[in-house]
């Protein structure tokens, strides 16, 4: 499961602001490592450098330094509406003289086909097969003068989810959905701002955290200061798995630091789910913080049982057969010594398509483990994600097909235990109402096609791609 990617903003006149997004996007890697990109302004103009690969392998020290200004935006991206192409990285630069803008985007906008074909009959054209042109493009579009209303304007016509950062040549823009489905918050860095999706891309860099941009606000942020404008708020659907797997767990939202939450997460498992065990194990990194509420919870000592390989999916060289073949073994490595004749809970965040899981379990197996007990976080998804989140097709997905006890059979655990939804919220100590729980129940925020597809833009007429430099 993947998360599309990370957005960051900087006003700050006293600062080197491309080097400071450098470090933020570093800090935001997790939510997207198939391109990066960063723009600056220096008050007349605009420039972009964006590429493939991650944060570190896309820029270096000469690439920095051609960034000039006091404003910036940066972006690092996991495709959900286009494909991995250079073309589609981020940020994204359209209009022209004091129409000209820059922006970087976290979401999935549902209405992105019909929207594209109504500017398109308006003669605005494409270099790209995603979905932040086209929210690019519906700004620059609005009859609306000023910049706030324009994005206003955009507002009430997008369907979906939307985290922003948007630059023009002297001013900063933070946007969240009325939704909230993906996160952003302001911090403040010796007289400047920052926004960014998570809280850690502050801690990062040494700003200070001040607040989360709330659900459908518009931040402007210029010479004067920082300015809030919000919608009339409706029904809030900030996505669970921003609690679950997504953001770091040294980040905060709604308060909530999210490690707690995830230990939350696993004693509340071990009380629905208790099993006669010699050891917890979580499946790094992802629900380490769940095995350690589960072991307390449970009483069962938690160990490393399972080492992972951090640097895997990081490079560029393609593998030869032998060692694709070896699969989950080339990210995990169990240990024998600790494994070895003991009954296991092996505790992890989900179980998606149920294709990585089997191969897990038969490594403990290997290992020597006399039984393994699967525990997940989340609890069944039964339904597609479309708000920014890769997650599968609906026929992918293993829990929309199967039983509880037919995925048990097919994964080899000894026994399998979901969280409950209720003991889900519970654990994240905030009303149901928060959330967007669609893909564990099929009610979704707001009507979506089922069939939609990431790559439906890819067969719409652009105009000739042209790599970012």
């Amino acid at each position: 499961m993947h998360d599309c990617c990370g957005v960051v903003g900087i006003y700050a006149p006293n600062e080197d602001v491309a080097r400071l997004t450098f470090f933020a996007l570093f800090a935001l890697q997790h939510r997207g490592q198939e391109s990066a990109g960063i723009a600056t302004a220096d008050g007349r103009s605009l420039q972009v450098y964006a590429n493939m690969g991650l944060v570190s392998q896309v820029f270096d020290e000469d690439s920095l330094s051609k960034l000039k200004g006091y404003i910036a935006i940066g972006h690092t991206r996991y495709s959900t509406k286009g494909s991995s192409r250079v073309c589609n990285a981020q940020p994204i630069v359209v209009g022209e003289g004091s129409n000209m803008m820059a922006i970087a985007h976290n979401g999935n906008i549902v209405n992105a086909e019909h929207l594209y074909e109504e500017l398109s009959s308006q003669g605005y054209t494409f270099s790209s097969s995603t979905d932040t042109e086209v929210i690019a493009n519906l700004i620059v579009s609005s009859p609306q003068k000023d910049w706030v209303g324009r994005i206003r304007y955009a507002m009430r016509r997008l369907q979906g989810a939307y985290s922003l950062t948007i630059m023009t040549k002297d001013h900063l823009f933070g946007v969240r959905d009325p939704l909230g489905v993906r996160p952003l918050c302001l911090g403040a860095l010796n007289g400047g701002w920052v926004l960014a999706s998570e809280s850690c891309a502050l801690d990062h860099i040494g700003a200070n955290f001040i607040r989360e941009i709330e659900p459908g606000e518009i931040v402007s942020i210029g010479a004067n200061g920082v300015d809030s404008y919000r919608e009339e708020g409706g029904k809030k659907a900030l996505c669970i798995f921003e609690y679950i797997y997504f953001a770091r767990p040294d980040s905060t939202i709604n308060g909530r630091l999210l490690y707690q939450a995830r230990q939350a997460m696993g004693a509340a498992l071990a009380e629905e789910h208790p099993v006669a065990a010699d050891l917890v194990v979580g499946v790094p990194d992802s629900a380490t913080a769940a095995a350690v509420g589960y072991a307390q919870r449970s009483g069962v000592p938690l160990a490393e049982g399972l080492i992972k390989n951090r640097y895997v999916g990081r490079t560029f060289i393609e593998p030869d057969q032998r060692i694709r073949d070896i699969g989950v073994k080339l990210k995990f490595n169990p240990l024998p010594q600790v494994l070895g004749g003991k009954r296991v809970v092996l505790v992890d965040d989900s179980i998606v398509r149920g294709t990585t899981t089997p191969q897990v379990i038969g490594l403990l197996r290997k290992a020597g483990a006399k039984e393994v007990h699967m525990r997940v976080c989340a609890p069944p998804i039964r339904y597609p994600c479309f708000f920014g989140v890769d997650m599968a097709t609906y026929s992918e997905l293993i829990a929309a097909r199967k039983t509880i006890s037919e995925i048990k059979e097919l994964i080899g655990a000894d026994s399998l235990g979901y969280l409950s939804v209720e003991g889900l919220i519970k654990a994240v100590a905030l009303p149901r109402d928060t959330f967007c729980l669609a893909c564990f129940t099929g009610d979704y925020p707001i009507p979506v096609q089922i069939g939609m597809d990431k790559l439906a833009l890819e067969s719409m007429p652009t105009a000739q791609p042209q790599a970012v430099d």
